[in-house]
């Protein structure tokens, strides 16, 4: 259905081991591919100078025979919500202008460094990450890149950063995901994003949305790459176990998440579950009726809204006409919600995560379109009416695993020549090692 193709770590690094390619070289390639109107509007900032001094450190590491890490200089986007120490973090907005600048580097990016990574990049993004359409107001919007007749949504808030992965910019989008920002551009842009479970990555110097279901993660063009930069950013790396699909029980739940489906997701998805089920998976419809209570448990406000106002609250107050007013139509939902109904919120969480827990144990990954359309049109999200629609209906799928503290991964699962449409497989929070597995397992199976 879906291929890789040479821009893939290994297949870089495979390369660079045989003298192609050298590191400068891909990072002399990139920053003038940035500079394209194909890129228009991916970057907010770029880091010409240091990505090529990580380049020739890795060149010089070879050439002297030092093994180096996997992201050894190449080349990774960081989305703008990141600290970068000596820079104001302007989270995809223009209120923050003036604000005091980082004093250190976001523990995801100090990681990366660490690891030797190329950072060529800020991303743009939805502003305050409050989005999952990727428009913004202020720097402009990323075009998707897998049509070029028609500017198309890259999917948000990470829009940015699907964009530089997709045009071979980056090997990794480091992004974010509260309600879907990596998975929602991810299936948009035909990529693999992995959301895992909020605790894996210390969300320590990442510009808050909402602070119980922020998660520091990232996409790439692959599982395998995905894991890698997980492996980078993640205070422990998974321990994966490569599996077969045979065996393995997936369930699809028939609540809520085909609702509104598109035809093109609809058949993508059919013939997604026949090259699982052809692998040896056992797929098995299941009702799970408690996504149907998720507008009850969100309620009232939703914990975006309410602790995006408490975050923003004296940027609001001062300076509200200089929002995106899309994002300060959200956050103003959250700015009458009462503690006790905040605590009550809480509690019914909790109590919905163990119950749906319970209902999806045995299994080894729910499955699901990861959002039940295909990329629209810029334009034609120009009416608030037709943004707002879209915009449900593409967090409303992600957003259940961002609710139950889970894991997932979204993987292309369109015919070559389609629009990419996403396979979300998900689990519990924890388990992302075994999901992982399944990931590999499952994107084998779907690019025979």
């Amino acid at each position: 259905m879906t291929t890789t193709n040479d821009k893939t770590i290994a297949a870089l690094r495979g390369r660079i081991a045989r003298g192609e390619l050298s590191h400068e070289a891909l990072i002399d390639e990139v920053l003038e591919a940035a500079g394209q109107p194909a890129a228009q509007h991916v970057f907010t900032r770029l880091y010409a100078d240091a990505a090529r001094a990580a380049a020739r450190h890795a060149d010089a590491a070879r050439k002297a025979g030092i093994e180096t890490a996997p992201l050894a200089g190449l080349p990774v986007s960081v989305k703008d919500l990141y600290d970068v120490a000596g820079e104001t973090t302007m989270a995809g907005s223009a209120v923050c202008e003036g604000e005091a600048p980082a004093a250190h580097d976001a523990t995801a990016v100090a990681r990366l460094r660490a690891q030797g990574a190329a950072i060529v990049g800020k991303t743009n993004m939805t502003e305050f990450a409050f989005s999952g359409v990727g428009i913004n107001p202020h720097y402009g919007t990323p075009r998707n890149p897998v049509d070029t007749q028609t500017a198309r949504i890259p999917g948000g808030s990470s829009s940015g950063a699907a964009v530089s992965v997709a045009l071979g910019l980056a090997v990794a989008g480091l992004g974010s995901d509260t309600g879907g920002s990596i998975r929602i551009p991810a299936a948009l842009c035909g990529l693999v994003g992995f959301k895992s479970t909020q605790s894996r990555v210390p969300r320590t110097g990442a510009f808050e949305l909402a602070r119980s279901l922020d998660t520091v993660c990232a996409m790439a063009r692959s599982v395998e790459d995905c894991l890698v930069a997980d492996a980078a950013i993640a205070d422990v790396p998974l321990a994966v176990r490569r599996r077969p699909l045979q065996g393995m029980r997936l369930a699809v739940p028939r609540t809520l998440v085909f609702d509104d489906i598109e035809p093109a997701v609809a058949r993508a998805f059919d013939r997604a579950l026949q090259a699982l089920s052809a692998a040896g998976a056992q797929v098995v419809d299941i009702t799970l009726a408690e996504l149907a209570e998720i507008a009850s448990v969100n309620a009232p406000g939703g914990f975006s809204p309410v602790e995006a106002a408490a975050v923003h609250r004296e940027r609001f107050a001062a300076k509200r006409d200089g929002f995106d007013a899309r994002v300060a139509a959200r956050i103003a939902l959250g700015t009458e919600v009462r503690a006790a109904d905040y605590i009550a919120m809480q509690d019914r969480r909790r109590d919905w995560i163990g119950r749906v827990e319970r209902a999806i144990e045995g299994f080894d990954a729910l499955v699901c379109p990861t959002v039940p359309i295909v990329a629209p049109a810029i334009e034609a999200l120009a009416e608030d009416a037709a943004f707002f629609r879209a915009n449900g209906l593409l967090l409303r799928n992600t957003f259940a695993i961002n609710l139950l503290d889970g894991c997932a991964f979204s993987l292309p699962c369109h015919a070559p020549g389609d629009l990419p449409v996403g396979l979300m497989l998900a689990s519990v929070r924890g388990g992302d090692a075994r999901l992982a597995g399944v990931a590999l397992a499952a994107e084998a199976a779907l690019q025979r």
